[in-house]
């Protein structure tokens, strides 16, 4: 009974992306099972360049996610983030959840030169 990747806790869920085509699950695993007993690690084949890890503890899991992104892993610089479902979804914004309003603010920073240009009209 293998228990597919979609359906593993989330709290304890993490993605590795950034994978080179030649990433080993040996070699993954190795890396992150230092923060924790593991319970799962899939490796994307089709495509390739990805791999979820799941841990047992999710306190391991976030201690991963600092440990080891942006570290090489498998001839790559990985990214590795906690896997909650909504990241995915937001396509290659960086940051995943929670940041959301840093958006909001660059969107008015950049609506500011034109209230200048308005401003200057009514005079």
């Amino acid at each position: 009974m293998s228990s597919r990747y979609r359906e593993w806790d989330l709290s304890c869920k993490v993605y590795v992306g950034n994978l080179g085509s030649s990433a080993s699950k040996h070699e993954i695993e190795s890396a992150f099972s230092k923060y924790g007993p593991l319970r799962n690690v899939w490796v994307a084949r089709n495509p390739p360049g990805f791999a979820f890890v799941e841990f047992e503890d999710p306190r391991d899991a976030e201690d991963a996610v600092r440990g080891l992104d942006g570290t090489r892993c498998c001839g790559t610089r990985v990214r590795v983030e906690m896997s909650s479902g909504r990241s995915r979804r937001g396509g290659g914004g960086g940051g995943g959840g929670g940041r959301r309003p840093a958006s909001r603010y660059s969107r008015s920073r950049s609506r500011s030169p034109r209230r200048r240009s308005i401003g200057r009209l009514g005079r």
